[in-house]
């Protein structure tokens, strides 16, 4: 998930407004029609944002022909639409926000392969197992938003049969202590989205257990980017 309005702020996919009648998970969707329109402006405008640039280009690094994709609150499409411009074959979009999975269906349009992406609206981890595994998996933004982790990481790397791509937040203690502050002021407004930090060790911990090797990490001030590999033989 992710804002243009400030890149600690996160949004799409897994965060939500009980008010929205076309919220389709638990979770919800703080940001709708307008928070999706805003951003498809900018991503058509400047590209996909520095660290989802990343998050592809680690993904793609070793080459994705032929390879499917799984990408998980995908917002407005950035990282399926670029993967499948280098050579995958086709891509799921999975998103809780029915404002995003429309303006990414839109750009697909736009971008000529429309016929290689499909979509479900909802709470992946609700909706995972009716989910087929994927070559590349991806969640941008989105452990940022969700409260539990450890379900998350569990049912998403399992559908990961070669690659497991990662960006959110750094666990340092001024992000954590910005990360309370920041939901009191979401529940001031009584508003739904909260912020998780998650411990970088608890989470790596999870995708290694699965049988997944991180290959690529790289930082900004607040957001961490980690791609990792299938080990051979690993289930």
């Amino acid at each position: 998930m992710r804002s243009r309005n400030g890149d600690a702020v996160p949004s799409g996919a897994m965060a939500g407004d009980p008010r929205d009648p076309g919220c389709a998970c638990k979770v919800g969707n703080e940001f709708g029609e307008a928070s999706a329109r805003r951003d498809l402006r900018a991503y058509r405008r400047s590209g996909p944002e520095r660290t989802t640039e990343w998050l592809i280009d680690a993904l793609s690094i070793r080459g994705v022909e032929g390879m499917t994709v799984l990408d998980i609150g995908a917002g407005v499409g950035a990282v399926h639409l670029a993967l499948l411009r280098a050579g995958a074959t086709s891509a799921l979009d999975v998103d809780g926000s029915p404002a995003f999975v429309a303006v990414a269906r839109e750009e697909a349009g736009r971008q000529a392969v429309a016929d290689r992406v499909a979509y479900r609206v909802g709470d992946f981890v609700e909706l995972a197992d009716g989910v087929e595994e994927a070559d590349v998996v991806a969640l941008d933004k989105v452990l940022c938003c969700y409260p539990d982790m450890i379900d998350l990481v569990a049912r998403s790397t399992a559908r990961a049969r070669r690659r497991y791509g990662v960006v959110y937040p750094r666990d340092a203690a001024w992000i954590r202590a910005g990360g309370v502050f920041f939901n009191g002021v979401l529940r001031l407004f009584r508003r739904r989205l909260r912020m998780y930090i998650h411990r970088t060790a608890d989470v790596e911990a999870r995708i290694a257990a699965a049988g997944l090797q991180r290959t690529y990490h790289r930082t900004t001030a607040f957001w961490q980017v980690a791609v990792f590999e299938r080990v051979e033989g690993a289930a």
